[in-house]
């Protein structure tokens, strides 16, 4: 991994003006923040750097605006949930550059936290506009990054800044960093990854990197079952994308020529019908009855699965085995989740996991503060595991600085 700074190399910086890229993208119902994992995540890179005397300037999107400030995207709509979070006041700006922006920043004293306007109010933003990066820099002295989960988007925010100003990474980026590294930067062997979901062709990219890379790649979900009939299984009314088979069958291939094993289930839990409690058997993967659907993985598989974890010095999982929102469908998934986890606080295995469904099947397990790192970067994680540069990484490890 390229070298970047972090918090660490950052000395006297008592009434430095730091703009700090964060992640405050959280989910709203009626007016109500839902969820402020995010916030809780960005919360020691704020506080750290308040608590050294510098004035904390917070740069963040809100949704996707598309003609220019609204209402309902307003950052000040989560402020009061950002003060809760960091147990400190917030101050608040009508805008992130111009004149709002700067009678803010000069009214701020050491310690002090402001959190501008969204960035996207702006076409600059996402345009990575010079004019419009000017604009944010002029309010700061140094730059701080601890959005990884925006890090996939080269923006203004993310990336342009650290063009302008002195460019450091926030605990949130060092962590997400260095355990991505020990994923699949440079791991210890033997790998495994996990990937399932609904589709291949949403993770094509991903599959053909992963093959390259882990020593084993085990496949669930609704993907698993297009790898299945590419080898001329029926799959009854499974979902599944027989389009794809051969580019199923040429994953397969390069995967053995990397010396990759494929685990693919070897027996399924299947239904007529997707709800909850609907009546099921498990069969072999030879037999799933034409008018049946695959929903989960079966004991003979999980049992494989378990096998491979416990092998593994290193997992990186990205989707669940089955139909995990409804059960009994859950069973594979959290049975694996929890072998892992296990491990894991045994010493035993480092384990990364990342992406939405799988952050939703790790805490529907029990098990998402026992894995060594949970990603909540979503799209940026994908990225990551697909083998692509990210602009918002790359940009800090050629900084100005």
């Amino acid at each position: 991994m390229p070298a970047f700074k972090t918090l660490d190399d950052l000395h006297a910086i008592g009434g430095k003006r730091i703009l700090v890229r964060v992640d405050l993208n959280v989910p709203v119902k009626d007016g109500k923040v839902t969820d402020t994992t995010r916030i809780e995540r960005v919360a020691p890179t704020i506080l750290e750097l308040s608590q050294k005397g510098a004035k904390v300037i917070l740069l963040a999107h809100f949704g996707r605006p598309k003609d220019g400030p609204s209402p309902d995207l307003s950052l000040s709509t989560i402020s009061s949930d950002v003060e809760k979070v960091l147990g400190k006041p917030v101050a608040t700006a009508s805008d992130c550059i111009g004149e709002a922006a700067a009678s803010a920043v000069s009214a701020m004293k050491d310690g002090d936290i402001l959190l501008l306007e969204n960035t996207r109010f702006h076409k600059g933003e996402e345009k990575n506009d010079p004019d419009f990066v000017k604009a944010l820099a002029a309010n700061g002295d140094l730059y701080v990054n601890d959005a990884f989960s925006a890090a996939h988007r080269a923006h203004a925010s993310t990336e342009g800044l650290a063009h302008h100003l002195p460019a450091y990474a926030g605990r949130t980026m060092q962590a997400e960093l260095e355990a991505l590294e020990k994923g699949l930067g440079n791991p210890t062997r033997p790998v495994v990854a996990i990937v399932g979901g609904a589709k291949v062709s949403t993770k094509i990219d991903l599959l053909t990197n992963l093959v390259k890379k882990v020593d084993a790649l085990v496949i669930g979900g609704g993907m698993a079952n297009t790898f299945i009939a590419a080898r001329g299984t029926n799959v009854g009314k499974s979902l599944c994308e027989h389009d794809l088979a051969e580019t199923a069958k040429q994953i397969m291939i390069e995967a053995a020529s990397a010396g990759c094993a494929i685990v693919l289930p070897e027996d399924s839990v299947v239904a007529r019908e997707f709800k909850a409690n609907a009546e099921n058997e498990t069969v072999g993967i030879n037999a799933i009855p034409a008018d049946a659907m695959v929903l989960d993985v079966g004991p003979k598989s999980v049992e494989a699965i378990k096998s491979w974890i416990e092998k593994a010095a290193t997992l990186v999982w990205n989707g669940p085995l089955g139909a995990f929102e409804i059960e009994p469908f859950d069973k594979a998934t959290v049975a694996a989740a929890k072998i892992a986890a296990d491990r894991s606080k045994a010493g035993k295995l480092v384990s990364v996991a990342g992406g939405g469904d799988t952050v939703s099947a790790l805490n529907h397990a029990g098990v998402v503060d026992d894995f060594t790192y949970v990603s909540t970067a979503g799209g940026a994680f994908l990225e990551w595991m697909e083998g692509k540069e990210l602009p918002g990484v790359a940009v800090l490890s050629s900084a100005k600085n």
